[in-house]
């Protein structure tokens, strides 16, 4: 005869589930600006947002900034992992940041565009 195993409240798709609650709401928060970054610069910013929760719970941010050099640097991070790059040119740097209860006005500290 078959056996059938049922796990509660688990699915095949091989990710861990953080259970949010109905009232966590994402928003994300997103500018665009011409202010120019050195990657220095951006590694520390990126590092205050995952590391303090003073901005908010950061589920993600990336973006695309105009780099003192001349270069643009482009950006993506996650909990746990942040991946900066060189990029081609935009017509203007633009940066987004998702999460929860986010704090905009520290982050527009935070990036210098307060």
């Amino acid at each position: 005869h078959e056996h059938h195993h049922h796990h509660d409240g688990e699915c095949g798709c091989g990710h861990d589930h953080h259970h949010h609650h109905a009232d966590e709401v994402f928003t994300s928060w997103g500018r665009e600006t011409i202010k120019k970054y050195t990657r220095e610069g951006l590694e520390k910013i990126l590092e205050a947002l995952s590391e303090s929760d003073k901005y908010g719970i950061i589920l993600r941010a990336k973006g695309m900034l105009p780099a003192e050099d001349g270069t643009w640097i482009y950006f993506d991070m996650v909990p746990e992992e942040t991946e900066i790059r060189e990029g081609a040119p935009e017509y203007t740097g633009r940066l987004c940041v998702i999460g929860s209860k986010l704090d905009e006005h520290a982050l527009e500290e935070l990036f210098g565009i307060a």
